[in-house]
């Protein structure tokens, strides 16, 4: 009789279970946009929506209850220009089917109404991609890269096409949908900028010793042509052998555009940029293009931006630049990851726990041939639980289990100052023990960090307050070598970004691909 009643009792438990289960209620999905239709329109049989696939557009017009919305031939046209002009967008034009949807177009008032019907369908469609392309663009970020943590950009493609439908200034609404920041603008301006050079195969240019000012070489009018394609030197009716000073000027105009030291001294880095085509720079702008679309779309209204690339890192406040510093960034076999994140504290006389892939690398090698190697770089090893050991206890064995932690002061790794900000990289801005590195013109020596030239001033700046927090009490505070962490009171976001062109001025500005991104994308692109 017990068994009987216990078998009862897990019977009613189990069926509670399962009941319990069952009141679990599915996510509920995204209310369906109201999309009001206008004009006369026809009706769109679900049986031509088979062939594009996807969900996107069936729920589209079962926001419209299957009805055709672009009755407006105003509005037809303002469509067909945007997928006419997404080559300005570094987008391709054949993604959007124009010709095919220019012939539907031109013969629109003869068009029966399951002709309307296959048009109207094939607009929807070919504008989902395009306003999918223009906000996030073509490609997954993440299927590319893996240092990276940018959020992905999400857009509501068919309520923003319900937006689109009530507007009375379509065009401009279909201007706001495209990425705003200056940079992405000074892009479609260098696009432009490149498709006024003429079409032209480069022969490669070899030198075998530096060429400097005065001499004579016989690659030098093949350089001096090159120059005045690339509209760095004006045209001669004659060219020379000659490194003249004509060449000297336009040579250093050509290096700064390519962020090579503008000493007018030919040597392998202005000969491997010389050797560019105009196809391979046209591809790095449609390549920097759509990265710049996976970037965020709102930086903020204070932030720092650092180009990777560029060894730079800008201060904007409302759109203007109000400070720039130098940067170091990672070498390529450890590079600096891309992200966005928003500043915390600023720490002055910071430690330095060593991370692990130093750890490894470095540090460990380097006290395993020599014990001294602790005192001579400040670093303190402690064990599992905290305390310290001595050089002459360290053993190779535990190395990887010990905490090895360098204090504070001028020899530290990480400088004077420290600011720090939340991300899944453990990186963050510092000064440097090696300032000297600033006077190289590539600066790609770093394990991951950014090293940031003058970080006093910048720290003044972040921290906002003249009275607590000036250049003078900064300083003092540096003098004592103690530690000291600072909450930055205002909103500051970072982001560390990585493109490699843009224009300025009506020229165009290159960067080496240091990290070898372009070309990956660019393989797909």
């Amino acid at each position: 009789m017990n068994k009987f009643f216990i078998l009862v009792l897990i019977f009613i438990a189990f069926s509670c279970q399962k009941e319990a289960r069952k009141k679990v209620a599915p996510p509920i999905p995204a209310p369906l946009p109201v999309i009001l239709v206008e004009g006369k329109s026809v009706f769109i049989d679900s049986v031509l929506l088979k062939p594009y696939g996807g969900k996107i557009l069936k729920e589209f017009y079962l926001a419209t209850g299957f009805k055709s919305v672009w009755q407006s031939k105003k509005d037809r046209r303002i469509i067909l220009e945007q997928l006419i002009n997404s080559g300005e967008e570094g987008l391709n034009l054949a993604n959007y089917a124009v010709k095919k949807l220019q012939h539907y177009e031109k013969k629109y008032d003869s068009l029966n109404d399951n002709e309307r019907a296959k048009y109207d369908i094939l607009l929807t469609h070919k504008l989902q991609k395009y306003i999918s392309h223009l906000s996030t663009g073509r490609y997954n970020q993440r299927d590319f890269y893996k240092n990276w943590d940018l959020k992905k950009d999400t857009i509501d493609i068919n309520r923003t096409i319900a937006i689109l439908l009530k507007t009375d200034s379509l065009k401009y609404k279909m201007e706001q949908l495209k990425p705003n920041h200056i940079v992405y603008k000074s892009l479609k301006k260098a696009l432009k900028i490149i498709n006024t050079f003429p079409d032209s195969t480069f022969s490669p240019i070899e030198i075998a010793t530096k060429i400097v000012l005065n001499d004579t070489n016989p690659s030098i009018i093949d350089i001096k042509k090159r120059l005045i394609y690339w509209k760095d030197m004006k045209p001669k009716d004659s060219l020379s052998a000659i490194y003249d000073s004509d060449m000297n000027e336009a040579m250093k105009k050509f290096q700064i555009r390519h962020g090579l030291a503008a000493d007018g001294v030919v040597g392998t880095g202005t000969i491997a940029a010389l050797n560019f085509s105009k196809n391979h720079r046209k591809q790095q702008i449609l390549t920097n293009l759509e990265r710049w679309k996976w970037f965020p779309k709102e930086m903020g209204k204070e932030y720092l931006i650092v180009n990777i690339p560029d060894y730079k890192l800008t201060l904007v406040k409302n759109n203007d630049t109000i400070r720039t510093h130098k940067v170091i960034v990672g070498r390529d076999k450890r590079p600096t990851p891309v992200l966005s994140s928003r500043l915390s504290n600023v720490i002055l006389n910071p430690t330095w726990t060593v991370p692990p892939t130093i750890l490894k690398e470095d540090v460990i090698p380097a006290i395993s041939r020599n014990r001294s190697y602790l005192a001579q770089t400040n670093i303190i090893v402690y064990d599992a639980n905290g305390n310290e050991v001595s050089a002459n206890n360290w053993k190779l064995s535990n190395a990887k289990r010990y905490r090895y932690v360098q204090s504070p002061g001028t020899f530290n790794s990480l400088g004077m100052v420290k600011f720090s900000f939340p991300n899944p990289f453990s990186i963050y801005l510092h000064d440097t023990n090696h300032r000297d590195f600033f006077g190289k013109q590539k600066r790609s020596l770093s394990s991951g960090c950014v090293r940031v030239q003058n970080p006093l001033e910048l720290a003044e700046y972040l921290l906002g307050d003249e009275t607590n927090w000036n250049i003078e009490k900064i300083t003092e505070i540096l003098e004592s070598r103690k530690t000291n962490h600072i909450k930055i009171q205002k909103e500051v976001d970072i982001h560390i970004l990585y493109w490699t062109a843009w224009s300025e001025n009506n020229s165009l500005i290159f960067r080496d691909d240091i990290y070898n991104l372009d070309a990956v994308l660019n393989k797909k692109l």
